[in-house]
């Protein structure tokens, strides 16, 4: 095992209880016009923040409307499914209850992004070899049973989900919270948006109350990167959050996806 992280994402192990315990999965579906995808980068970030968004809502705490619900899946093994709409398909997607987050809009312009109904700034222009994207836009519902999708979402296509980056992402600004990417694992846009989310989720648990409350009025500003070859095994072992994924889809059981990498708990660890 790389790093010192034990959690809901390590490989199947049937003798735990979380695998006798009803399961879960939390529904993220972003949009993705034919004719305008949202960057790779961009959609990474906004899943990321909007799993973010969901735990920090007062309708997931004790007495919400999805309180229940968020507790039997944080119970049991936290997954999560990326499935994309456009169009009809999205419409009816945003009329669930649920969050949308808006993302950027630029290749990786980390915490620009907004939470809600309001819709993101102007895109950044990219290289000038470049077209501008559209601001990524993510919705985020409460956690339904294994085999419960409401109707609306469950039609909706979960493979071949891959998007692409119009240009490099820039550098995160310092101080930003950065996901790691693993750079050796080949992942579907749709399964590493899931990674990322994971990966917050993570983060988000190891932060007490005025480290959440501080990273929230920020927007729950973070940055997803592809980490340097030569620096991962030394990201994935430094003791930082680390997902374990179970192997359900597109890659083998334990392998480490994605290191969550914030300057509060990189404080906590020295």
């Amino acid at each position: 095992m790389l790093g010192a992280v034990t959690d809901p994402f390590d490989a199947p192990d049937p003798a735990a209880s979380r695998d006798a315990a009803p399961q879960y999965v939390l529904p993220l579906v972003v949009r993705v016009e034919r004719a305008a995808p949202p960057g790779r980068t961009d959609a990474m970030e906004t899943a990321a923040r909007a799993v973010l968004t969901l735990l920090a809502d007062p309708r997931s705490a004790d007495g919400g409307e999805w309180a229940q619900a968020v507790a039997a899946w944080e119970d049991a093994r936290i997954r999560k499914v990326v499935r994309r709409a456009r169009g009809a398909e999205w419409r009816r997607a945003e009329a669930l209850p649920g969050i949308t987050v808006h993302g950027s809009g630029a290749p990786g312009a980390a915490g620009s992004g907004t939470a809600g109904g309001t819709a993101a700034g102007e895109a950044a222009a990219g290289e000038a070899d470049a077209a501008p994207r559209p601001a990524a836009e993510v919705r985020v519902y409460p956690p339904v049973p294994l085999d419960g999708w409401p109707k609306d979402l469950a039609r909706l296509q979960v493979s071949g989900t891959d998007l692409d980056d119009p240009a490099e992402p820039p550098a995160p600004e310092p101080g930003t919270p950065v996901l790691w990417v693993n750079p050796d694992l080949g992942m579907s846009a749709g399964k590493a948006m899931a990674q990322a989310g994971h990966a917050a989720q993570l983060a988000w648990w190891e932060l007490d109350a005025a480290e959440r409350a501080a990273w929230a009025e920020r927007g729950f500003a973070l940055a997803v990167r592809t980490a340097p070859a030569a620096a991962w095994a030394e990201l994935a072992g430094s003791g930082l959050p680390v997902v374990r994924d179970a192997g359900f889809t597109e890659i083998a059981p334990g392998s480490c996806t994605v290191v969550a990498d914030l300057p509060a708990l990189r404080s906590a660890r020295r």
